[in-house]
């Protein structure tokens, strides 16, 4: 049985696994913190939710990425990958702190594209950030 744990196909595979359900937490926390329903809107078709969920797809993955090509087990894996998610959920927090001409969440929620492409572009660079840290 130890033979089977060894085997990379098993590791691949418990890493995705726990990626997913890492991700569907997270994209869970991120709808509890925007005013908007992601999913909701997306199926309304809005473009910059779409955008902003994207882009914390892509950050969230990416950070996991560093995590699992830096760590040699899945807990240490996990925990650096919830680490990393805190600072991309505290990178959100300060986007929204730094433009007090507008509120975040309201313009996506209109459908306001370019605050949806900036959304993306700042998740997605931070996920770069967070994970050169890790690594």
């Amino acid at each position: 049985m130890s033979h089977f744990w060894e085997n990379e196909y098993v590791h691949t595979a418990a890493y995705c696994s726990v990626v997913i359900l890492c991700m569907i937490v997270f994209l869970a926390i991120f709808e509890l913190v925007t005013k908007y329903r992601n999913w909701e809107e997306i199926k309304k078709g809005n473009l910059a939710v779409a955008m902003a969920t994207g882009g914390k797809i892509f950050g969230i993955a990416n950070i996991f990425r560093h995590s699992i090509m830096q760590h040699d087990t899945l807990f240490t894996m996990i925990g650096w990958g919830i680490f990393g998610f805190f600072l991309l959920l505290v990178g959100y927090f300060i986007f929204e702190f730094l433009t007090p001409k507008f509120k975040i969440d309201d313009e996506i929620e209109q459908d306001n594209r370019a605050v949806g492409f900036i959304s993306m572009i700042i998740s997605i660079g931070l996920s770069f950030v967070i994970g050169a840290g890790i690594s």
